[in-house]
Protein backbone atom coordinates (compact mmCIF):
# COMPACT_ATOMS: atom_id res chain seq x y z
CA UNK A 1 0.00 0.00 0.00
CA UNK A 2 0.89 3.42 -0.97
CA UNK A 3 1.91 5.76 1.73
CA UNK A 4 -0.60 8.41 3.11
CA UNK A 5 1.49 11.06 1.91
CA UNK A 6 1.83 10.04 -1.64
CA UNK A 7 -0.36 11.87 -4.50
CA UNK A 8 -1.09 8.22 -6.10
CA UNK A 9 -2.32 6.83 -3.04
CA UNK A 10 -4.89 9.94 -3.05
CA UNK A 11 -5.43 9.18 -7.03
CA UNK A 12 -6.09 5.36 -6.17
CA UNK A 13 -8.83 6.88 -3.45
CA UNK A 14 -10.42 8.78 -5.79
CA UNK A 15 -10.96 6.12 -8.49
CA UNK A 16 -12.46 3.92 -5.80
CA UNK A 17 -14.78 6.29 -4.95
CA UNK A 18 -15.99 6.67 -8.53
CA UNK A 19 -16.04 2.98 -8.99
CA UNK A 20 -19.61 1.34 -10.19
CA UNK A 21 -20.98 -0.87 -8.03
CA UNK A 22 -18.24 -0.73 -5.05
CA UNK A 23 -17.84 3.15 -4.92
CA UNK A 24 -19.59 5.90 -3.22
CA UNK A 25 -23.16 6.67 -4.91
CA UNK A 26 -22.45 10.13 -3.98
CA UNK A 27 -19.33 10.34 -5.74
CA UNK A 28 -20.48 8.41 -8.46
CA UNK A 29 -23.22 10.94 -9.27
CA UNK A 30 -21.28 13.77 -9.68
CA UNK A 31 -20.46 15.97 -13.10
CA UNK A 32 -18.33 18.67 -13.77
CA UNK A 33 -21.19 20.83 -13.56
CA UNK A 34 -22.33 19.56 -10.31
CA UNK A 35 -18.36 19.96 -8.52
CA UNK A 36 -17.65 23.23 -9.67
CA UNK A 37 -19.42 25.11 -6.85
CA UNK A 38 -17.77 23.32 -4.64
CA UNK A 39 -14.26 23.73 -6.45
CA UNK A 40 -15.22 27.55 -6.10
CA UNK A 41 -16.61 27.24 -2.62
CA UNK A 42 -13.33 25.36 -1.69
CA UNK A 43 -11.17 28.33 -2.94
CA UNK A 44 -12.83 30.83 -0.86
CA UNK A 45 -12.12 28.96 2.22
CA UNK A 46 -8.52 28.68 1.55
CA UNK A 47 -8.69 32.32 0.96
CA UNK A 48 -10.08 32.65 4.25
CA UNK A 49 -8.11 30.49 5.97
CA UNK A 50 -5.32 32.76 4.75
CA UNK A 51 -7.03 35.85 6.27
CA UNK A 52 -7.43 34.75 9.41
CA UNK A 53 -3.72 33.36 9.64
CA UNK A 54 -4.24 29.85 10.69
CA UNK A 55 -2.26 27.41 9.59
CA UNK A 56 -3.27 24.38 10.25
CA UNK A 57 -6.61 25.20 8.87
CA UNK A 58 -4.74 26.38 5.70
CA UNK A 59 -3.66 22.76 5.68
CA UNK A 60 -6.87 21.38 5.58
CA UNK A 61 -8.46 23.65 3.11
CA UNK A 62 -5.81 23.34 0.68
CA UNK A 63 -5.95 19.66 1.04
CA UNK A 64 -9.54 20.38 0.26
CA UNK A 65 -9.06 22.13 -2.79
CA UNK A 66 -6.54 19.45 -4.19
CA UNK A 67 -9.51 17.08 -3.93
CA UNK A 68 -11.21 19.24 -6.56
CA UNK A 69 -8.49 18.83 -8.64
CA UNK A 70 -7.91 15.51 -8.34
CA UNK A 71 -12.03 14.35 -8.67
CA UNK A 72 -12.38 16.79 -11.83
CA UNK A 73 -9.28 14.62 -13.39
CA UNK A 74 -10.98 11.02 -12.47
CA UNK A 75 -14.10 12.43 -14.61
CA UNK A 76 -11.83 13.35 -17.47
CA UNK A 77 -10.02 10.44 -17.05
CA UNK A 78 -13.09 8.19 -17.59
CA UNK A 79 -13.99 10.48 -20.49
CA UNK A 80 -10.75 9.81 -21.51
CA UNK A 81 -10.01 13.27 -22.08
CA UNK A 82 -6.90 13.40 -19.66
CA UNK A 83 -6.20 12.24 -16.61
CA UNK A 84 -4.28 13.90 -12.98
CA UNK A 85 -0.53 13.38 -15.07
CA UNK A 86 -1.82 15.14 -17.75
CA UNK A 87 -2.86 18.46 -15.70
CA UNK A 88 0.38 18.43 -14.44
CA UNK A 89 2.55 18.15 -17.05
CA UNK A 90 0.31 21.07 -18.64
CA UNK A 91 1.26 22.84 -15.38
CA UNK A 92 4.30 21.79 -15.50
CA UNK A 93 4.81 23.15 -18.83
CA UNK A 94 3.25 26.31 -18.34
CA UNK A 95 5.03 27.76 -15.15
CA UNK A 96 8.64 27.28 -17.25
CA UNK A 97 7.17 29.01 -20.31
CA UNK A 98 5.68 31.79 -18.42
CA UNK A 99 9.53 32.03 -16.68
CA UNK A 100 11.80 32.61 -19.34
CA UNK A 101 13.75 34.81 -16.91
CA UNK A 102 14.01 31.86 -14.82
CA UNK A 103 14.39 29.03 -16.72
CA UNK A 104 15.46 30.42 -20.07
CA UNK A 105 17.52 33.53 -21.35
CA UNK A 106 15.42 36.41 -20.65
CA UNK A 107 17.63 37.63 -17.74
CA UNK A 108 16.78 38.70 -14.25
CA UNK A 109 13.58 40.79 -14.32
CA UNK A 110 11.90 43.34 -11.60
CA UNK A 111 8.42 41.91 -10.20
CA UNK A 112 6.47 44.66 -12.00
CA UNK A 113 8.84 43.66 -15.75
CA UNK A 114 7.32 39.78 -14.73
CA UNK A 115 3.98 40.56 -14.68
CA UNK A 116 4.11 42.41 -17.95
CA UNK A 117 6.02 39.60 -19.33
CA UNK A 118 3.50 37.03 -17.80
CA UNK A 119 0.64 39.00 -19.55
CA UNK A 120 2.63 39.05 -22.48
CA UNK A 121 2.42 35.14 -22.96
CA UNK A 122 -0.48 34.60 -21.62
CA UNK A 123 -1.73 36.51 -24.58
CA UNK A 124 0.21 34.72 -26.73
CA UNK A 125 -1.18 31.83 -25.45
CA UNK A 126 -4.74 32.83 -26.44
CA UNK A 127 -3.92 33.61 -29.80
CA UNK A 128 -2.86 29.65 -30.17
CA UNK A 129 -5.48 28.34 -28.90
CA UNK A 130 -7.63 30.72 -31.31
CA UNK A 131 -9.26 32.41 -28.24
CA UNK A 132 -8.14 36.13 -29.09
CA UNK A 133 -7.00 36.73 -32.36
CA UNK A 134 -6.43 40.23 -34.72
CA UNK A 135 -9.71 41.97 -34.08
CA UNK A 136 -10.97 39.31 -31.34
CA UNK A 137 -11.17 42.18 -28.83
CA UNK A 138 -9.21 43.33 -25.39
CA UNK A 139 -11.62 42.16 -23.17
CA UNK A 140 -11.22 38.30 -21.91
CA UNK A 141 -11.91 37.53 -18.33
CA UNK A 142 -14.08 34.08 -17.88
CA UNK A 143 -17.30 34.59 -16.49
CA UNK A 144 -17.63 32.41 -13.56
CA UNK A 145 -15.32 34.72 -11.45
CA UNK A 146 -16.73 36.73 -8.66
CA UNK A 147 -18.75 40.16 -9.98
CA UNK A 148 -16.18 42.26 -7.98
CA UNK A 149 -13.21 40.60 -9.48
CA UNK A 150 -14.67 40.10 -12.74
CA UNK A 151 -14.95 44.25 -12.84
CA UNK A 152 -11.81 44.73 -11.67
CA UNK A 153 -9.59 42.23 -14.22
CA UNK A 154 -12.02 43.96 -17.23
CA UNK A 155 -11.02 47.77 -16.42
CA UNK A 156 -6.98 46.43 -15.65
CA UNK A 157 -7.20 44.89 -19.29
CA UNK A 158 -8.94 48.27 -20.79
CA UNK A 159 -6.41 50.52 -18.54
CA UNK A 160 -3.31 48.27 -20.86
CA UNK A 161 -4.88 50.08 -23.88
CA UNK A 162 -5.07 53.38 -22.58
CA UNK A 163 -8.75 53.10 -21.46
CA UNK A 164 -8.68 54.82 -18.35
CA UNK A 165 -9.01 57.71 -16.08
CA UNK A 166 -6.33 60.00 -15.60
CA UNK A 167 -6.12 60.65 -12.09
CA UNK A 168 -7.77 59.41 -8.76
CA UNK A 169 -10.27 62.35 -8.56
CA UNK A 170 -11.85 61.31 -11.48
CA UNK A 171 -13.01 58.79 -10.65
CA UNK A 172 -14.50 59.91 -7.15
CA UNK A 173 -16.38 62.27 -9.49
CA UNK A 174 -17.68 59.30 -10.95
CA UNK A 175 -18.68 58.01 -8.05
CA UNK A 176 -20.45 60.71 -7.08
CA UNK A 177 -21.88 60.89 -10.61
CA UNK A 178 -23.56 57.48 -10.48
CA UNK A 179 -24.75 58.05 -6.85
CA UNK A 180 -26.98 61.03 -8.22
CA UNK A 181 -27.78 58.73 -10.60
CA UNK A 182 -28.92 56.40 -8.69
CA UNK A 183 -31.16 58.61 -6.53
CA UNK A 184 -32.60 59.54 -9.75
CA UNK A 185 -33.86 55.85 -10.45
CA UNK A 186 -35.29 55.42 -7.63
CA UNK A 187 -38.70 53.36 -7.80
CA UNK A 188 -37.95 52.61 -11.16
CA UNK A 189 -37.05 49.21 -10.49
CA UNK A 190 -34.99 47.72 -13.58
CA UNK A 191 -33.41 52.11 -13.74
CA UNK A 192 -32.70 50.88 -10.23
CA UNK A 193 -30.35 47.71 -10.46
CA UNK A 194 -28.19 48.93 -13.55
CA UNK A 195 -27.62 52.03 -11.39
CA UNK A 196 -26.68 50.21 -8.51
CA UNK A 197 -24.77 47.48 -10.79
CA UNK A 198 -23.15 51.54 -12.31
CA UNK A 199 -21.98 52.50 -8.88
CA UNK A 200 -20.61 49.50 -8.23
CA UNK A 201 -18.48 49.18 -11.05
CA UNK A 202 -17.19 52.83 -10.44
CA UNK A 203 -16.33 52.25 -6.81
CA UNK A 204 -14.39 48.89 -7.82
CA UNK A 205 -12.62 51.41 -10.15
CA UNK A 206 -11.34 53.53 -7.50
CA UNK A 207 -9.70 50.42 -5.63
CA UNK A 208 -8.32 49.65 -8.32
CA UNK A 209 -6.61 52.83 -8.92
CA UNK A 210 -6.08 52.85 -4.75
CA UNK A 211 -3.87 49.13 -5.51
CA UNK A 212 -6.98 47.63 -3.07
CA UNK A 213 -8.69 44.40 -3.94
CA UNK A 214 -12.38 45.52 -3.90
CA UNK A 215 -12.94 41.67 -2.91
CA UNK A 216 -10.60 41.47 -0.31
CA UNK A 217 -11.79 45.14 0.90
CA UNK A 218 -15.75 43.83 0.97
CA UNK A 219 -14.52 40.57 3.35
CA UNK A 220 -12.32 43.39 5.19
CA UNK A 221 -16.38 44.83 5.55
CA UNK A 222 -18.24 42.31 6.11
CA UNK A 223 -15.88 40.88 9.24
CA UNK A 224 -16.20 44.14 10.45
CA UNK A 225 -20.18 44.20 10.03
CA UNK A 226 -20.12 41.01 11.85
CA UNK A 227 -18.31 41.99 14.39
CA UNK A 228 -20.26 45.34 15.55
CA UNK A 229 -23.44 43.34 15.18
CA UNK A 230 -22.15 40.39 17.74
CA UNK A 231 -21.44 43.35 20.06
CA UNK A 232 -24.75 45.06 19.70
CA UNK A 233 -26.31 41.31 20.28
CA UNK A 234 -23.59 40.68 23.47
CA UNK A 235 -25.18 44.46 25.12
CA UNK A 236 -29.13 43.31 24.42
CA UNK A 237 -28.31 39.61 25.65
CA UNK A 238 -27.11 40.60 28.96
CA UNK A 239 -30.16 42.88 29.44
CA UNK A 240 -32.26 39.69 28.32
CA UNK A 241 -33.52 41.36 25.48
CA UNK A 242 -32.40 40.43 21.28
CA UNK A 243 -31.95 42.92 18.45
CA UNK A 244 -35.76 42.41 17.07
CA UNK A 245 -36.72 43.90 20.61
CA UNK A 246 -35.43 46.95 20.14
CA UNK A 247 -35.83 49.81 18.53
CA UNK A 248 -33.89 51.19 15.67
CA UNK A 249 -32.55 53.88 17.63
CA UNK A 250 -31.59 51.97 19.73
CA UNK A 251 -29.53 49.52 17.62
CA UNK A 252 -27.59 52.72 15.82
CA UNK A 253 -26.54 54.17 19.29
CA UNK A 254 -25.29 50.61 19.97
CA UNK A 255 -23.71 50.50 16.93
CA UNK A 256 -21.82 54.13 17.17
CA UNK A 257 -21.23 52.89 20.61
CA UNK A 258 -19.30 49.59 19.35
CA UNK A 259 -18.03 51.84 16.92
CA UNK A 260 -16.30 53.92 19.40
CA UNK A 261 -14.83 50.58 21.39
CA UNK A 262 -13.06 49.80 18.46
CA UNK A 263 -11.20 52.73 17.94
CA UNK A 264 -10.23 53.26 21.14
Amino acid sequence: MKPARDIGRLIEIMARLRTPGSGCAWDLEQTFATIAPYTIEEAYEVADAIARGHRDDLKDELGDLLLQVVFHARMAEEEGAFDFGDVVQALTEKLIRRHPHVFGDAGKLEPGEVKALWSRIKGEERKVKGEAGDGAGTLHVPLALPALTRAEKLQRQAAEVGFDWKNTGDIVRKIEEETRELEAALGRRDAEAEEVGDLLFAVVNLARRLKIDPEEALRVGNRKFERRFAAIEAVLAAKGRKPSDATLEELDALWDEAKAKERR
